[in-house]
């Protein structure tokens, strides 16, 4: 009412928060905590800390990882695709690159020169006994170099990767737009049709990658721990970039959600028959069998059901932020970068004590949650460090 007549009205450069999204990432963050304390307690060896189950509950644990793995990542990339193309857009693409170098670039160097090596004494140590045994020397470089790997912080890696290629891709398709032209229109979700024909072509894109790179695969590809999954990051990044566009998280409708739940229940129970029944077979693993091309199914349909679920839940549910959801969604990604830490520490710690594997998970996680967001705020509370996380 007090604008002068002549002053045009100023297009927002900036859609509200999406409270809901950043709600939904800090719950992420927390199932990658318990997804890390629990590989320490499982039958799959592979994390900084572990001890082999000697009873049956860890085949429970194992359960949780089979599952989680399967679509837990995959809805921290489509969350990541969602706030890149506004972000471009204001920034244009030098700042935009720059900002990713610094938020990205600059935690993955601190994992690899600070807090990889904390994580890795105990590991480094018994090695270097080993070799002592052997009448050899095995210094710490040397081991550093060889059994280099970028642990939870690949996803950064990744990340950056696939920010790089989002802007060579509007650099050469010609796509460059100013900040006031990149409100998102507000358009309806895609149909049942559309998500069947995306979770079908995933799932037949997945079989063929798992030919060449099953699931048990020795090889790394930009240090990701299972390679095996990445068309589903790939696509769901890009389903990230093309909702944010189209305001396709405003459209989502509530069956939609409840489908999505009970189609990943579904597909749940089949990755289980498919697991059991396989007795010691890892022919689903990859290699272009029938049992395989079941397992990428399943895998997909759960991947995309769960994550559209959940979309759906966390809008209609969990759409506010108080001071306590605030202070949790804040410290979420700097909980991401320093939670290994935190895990390795009280695995050690644990190490004396004698219990089933579940319940050595279950007192990890119980007190890993709030430490890693305690030690998060810490570290966010030094000189210059809120610039980066």
């Amino acid at each position: 009412m007090t604008r002068p007549a002549d002053r045009p009205t100023a297009l927002p450069t900036a859609r509200p928060r999406l409270l809901h999204v950043d709600n939904l990432r800090t719950a992420l963050t927390v199932l990658v905590v318990l997804h890390h304390a629990a590989i320490a307690y499982s039958n799959i060896p592979r994390w900084y800390y572990t001890e082999t189950a000697t009873d049956p509950s860890g085949t429970l644990l194992d359960v949780l990882l089979l599952l989680n793995q399967t679509f837990f990542m995959g809805a921290f990339f489509l969350i990541s695709g969602l706030f890149v193309p506004g972000s471009h857009d204001r920034k244009g693409t030098k700042r935009f690159l720059g900002e990713r170098l610094l938020r990205l670039g600059v935690p993955l160097l601190v994992w690899l020169l600070l807090l990889r090596p904390l994580v890795t004494v105990g590991a480094y140590t018994e090695a270097r006994d080993v070799a002592a045994q052997q009448g050899a020397e095995l210094p710490y470089w040397q081991y550093y170099l060889h059994s280099f790997t970028p642990g939870p912080m690949w996803f950064v890696e990744v990340l950056l990767v696939f920010s790089a290629l989002y802007v060579l891709w509007r650099h050469l398709a010609g796509k460059e737009r100013r900040a006031s032209d990149s409100a998102p229109v507000t358009g309806r979700a895609p149909g049942a049709v559309a998500i069947v024909g995306f979770t079908v072509g995933l799932a037949l894109v997945t079989y063929l990658w798992r030919v060449v790179l099953p699931m048990d695969a020795p090889l790394q590809v930009l240090g990701l721990p299972t390679p095996a999954y990445l068309p589903q990051y790939a696509a769901l990044f890009v389903i990230g970039l093309i909702a944010a566009r189209r305001g396709w998280l405003e459209s989502l409708s509530g069956p939609a959600g409840r489908m999505g739940f009970a189609a990943a229940a579904v597909a749940a129970i089949g990755i289980l028959l498919l697991a059991i029944g396989s007795s010691g077979d890892t022919a689903f693993l990859g290699h272009g069998t029938w049992q395989s091309l079941v397992m990428a199914a399943c895998d997909s349909t759960l991947a995309v059901g769960i994550v559209l679920g959940l979309l759906v839940l966390f809008r209609e549910r969990l759409g506010h932020q108080g001071r306590r959801r605030r202070f949790l969604s804040t410290h979420a990604y700097t909980v991401y970068v320093i939670h290994p830490v935190v895990l390795v520490a009280l695995g050690y710690a644990f190490s004396g004590v004698q219990a089933p594997a579940v319940a050595k998970f279950a007192l990890l996680a119980v007190l890993a949650v709030p430490l890693c967001w305690a030690l998060a705020f810490a570290v966010r509370a030094l000189p210059g460090a809120r610039n980066v996380l």
